[in-house]
């Protein structure tokens, strides 16, 4: 009961449809420009709830006495759950109120936050962590139906890049914001839980906000579709009016080829992804002897460069090969995988510009394939009224990536070393472009037969 009056069981119902094309517009204006802020916020500040541990890894390393496959299970346990809860969340978000879906995640995920500071086992840790994560997985299949309802697929690469740099955003700056507390902890001035109370107090704020300014879909307000707006069509769409949401599932989600390639691209993007970022930290401050407050802010370079590479990445795919990505996917793997060679040589405090270098090079091209491949390549293979439940069938892929990188690259780094944890990186990198390859002709088509 409680569920369905939160708004969350059902979407709102279709208003009768304005008519007057200058209240449209203003309508639209508005709308795009409050949704679009709103999510990016909302996302942001997911993140100050789900990486301020990252950064402080060494610090809760010695705190807890726990070592370094220890930590790869809170990291595995976290994407585990988190890549389920997505799945589940895209296919609660298709039929849900976007405002209260995505606020309530927030809310909940951060009021957890409070309790961190009483724990004082890994056990509890681990427990906590993964019921952070569950509630973290409401955080991007209400987006990915936002961004498909407000913006058409000719603009979409550069929106749907430029929105998901909010969790690039977010990571930088709880990267920031615990780098400034770990300093005021040594200085004696806070204790070390503040890493989790700041974020958790954040993220209560934001999702009130998120609940007075989030939107639903155009049509809820009586707008129309936003391909009739802005005389646009759909890559995909649905053919047999009267197909159930089940059969619309079965058709463009669970037996579609293309969504399987690139939702099992996604899950070696990811254990790129995290790989470098979650272990980046432990390597400069084991193998290198960096002291953590330099690995603190060291390891934000890289959503700092990642933020400006997804958005870089979709202008491109838009601007010069008429939305598709599959072009834009495989120059980006190839040049991370090079960066990440050259970190693995390089880093280390006597190559202080060399680090930097080649940490902002795996951002700046780690969020490229990541942002296109799950995100808008996604949108271009399946339909808007099942846009939810993709972003959810390929975040399960994605966060099963996710947690190779934690447990798996943490056996693989104390069995076989440092050098064989990057060279699976580099090794992932060559699979995702295999993967991705083989969308060229089918995007190709799809803009064709349009």
């Amino acid at each position: 009961m409680l569920y369905k009056e939160l708004g969350l069981k059902q979407i709102p119902p279709a208003k009768d449809k304005i008519t007057d094309k200058t209240e449209i517009s203003k309508m639209y204006t508005r709308g795009r420009r409050k949704m679009f802020i709103s999510m990016y916020l909302g996302y942001t500040v997911f993140y100050f709830t789900r990486k301020n541990m990252t950064p402080a890894l060494p610090l809760l390393s010695d705190k807890l006495e726990v070592d370094i496959v220890e930590l790869g299970i809170l990291s595995t346990v976290f994407y585990v759950v988190y890549g389920i809860g997505k799945f589940i969340s895209g296919l609660l978000a298709d039929r849900a109120n976007i405002r209260t879906f995505m606020a309530l995640g927030l809310f909940c995920a951060s009021f957890i936050h409070l309790f961190f500071g009483f724990l004082n086992s890994l056990y509890l840790l681990i427990f906590f962590w993964a019921l952070n994560a569950a509630f973290q997985s409401m955080g991007f299949p209400p987006i990915a139906k936002g961004m498909v309802h407000w913006f058409s697929p000719r603009e979409r690469a550069t929106k749907w890049t430029i929105m998901s740099s909010s969790h690039t955003a977010g990571t930088f700056l709880i990267g920031v914001i615990v780098a400034g507390l770990l300093t005021l902890y040594h200085q004696g001035w806070v204790n070390w839980q503040s890493i989790f109370y700041v974020p958790g107090i954040l993220g209560m704020v934001c999702s009130v906000f998120l609940l007075f300014n989030l939107l639903d879909r155009p049509v809820s307000l009586g707008l129309p579709e936003i391909e009739k707006y802005n005389n646009d069509v759909l890559p995909v769409k649905i053919i047999e009016k009267t197909m159930s949401h089940w059969q619309i599932l079965k058709k463009h989600i669970f037996t579609n080829p293309y969504l399987w390639l690139l939702s099992i691209a996604s899950t070696f993007i990811y254990v790129i992804r995290f790989g470098t970022l979650d272990w980046g930290t432990k390597f400069m401050y084991d193998v290198k002897g960096m002291d953590e407050i330099s690995v603190a802010i060291f390891w934000t370079l890289m959503p700092l460069a990642g933020m400006p590479g997804g958005i870089i990445a979709g202008y491109i795919a838009d601007r010069f090969y008429q939305g598709r990505c599959t072009p834009i996917n495989l120059i980006y793997l190839t040049l991370l995988a090079l960066s990440i060679t050259g970190f693995y040589f390089y880093a280390g405090p006597d190559h202080y510009i060399l680090t930097g270098v080649f940490l902002l090079a795996m951002g700046l091209f780690v969020d490229g394939p990541q942002n296109l491949v799950s995100g808008v390549q996604a949108s271009r293979v399946t339909v808007n009224e099942a846009m939810g439940t993709a972003c959810g069938f390929g975040g399960l892929f994605s966060y099963i990536g996710a947690a190779l990188s934690g447990v798996g690259l943490a056996y693989i780094t104390k069995h076989f070393g440092w050098g064989a944890m990057y060279g699976s990186c580099v090794a992932s990198c060559v699979i995702t472009a295999i993967l991705v390859s083989f969308t060229w002709k089918k995007e190709k088509i799809d803009r064709q037969n349009n």
